[in-house]
């Protein structure tokens, strides 16, 4: 098994033989708060306000053909964001970021389903903030 990264113990990224859980289009924003001032006949004065919650996105395809139950990590995600669940971001040995984050907000498609209602696929998109 080769452990990618983990968001706690709630997602545990890997590749095996027997299970597949990785992300992609993984974004991260980090910005600063900034004002501006107006001054008569000048142009304005900026003022450096501090830095602002950085926040990342990424998706996660959940796929029972590599040993992933879509609905169970579905159904666990949903429970984290409605509780505040807040977790470290490790991606390889290093965390992301000084501080926890908490998942604000997901989004899921449900790609393949089969008879019964059986999930077989789904991709979730995930957006964190960091958690203070």
């Amino acid at each position: 098994m080769a452990k990618i990264g983990n968001f706690g113990k709630l997602i545990v990224f890997e590749t095996s033989d027997s299970r597949i859980l990785n992300f992609n289009n993984f974004q991260r924003t980090v910005s600063a708060s900034w004002k501006s001032h107006e001054r008569i006949g000048k142009k304005p004065l900026s003022e450096f306000a501090g830095p602002e919650l950085q926040e990342i996105t990424f998706s996660v395809t959940l796929n029972a053909q590599y040993g992933i139950q879509p609905r169970k990590v579905l159904e666990n995600l949903e429970k984290a964001v409605e509780t505040g669940q807040v977790e470290f971001l490790i991606i390889g040995a290093a965390k992301i970021g000084k501080n926890r984050w908490k998942i604000v907000k997901m989004s899921e498609a449900w790609e393949t389903i089969l008879n019964r209602g059986e999930l077989l696929k789904a991709t979730v998109n995930l957006t964190m903030e960091e958690y203070l």
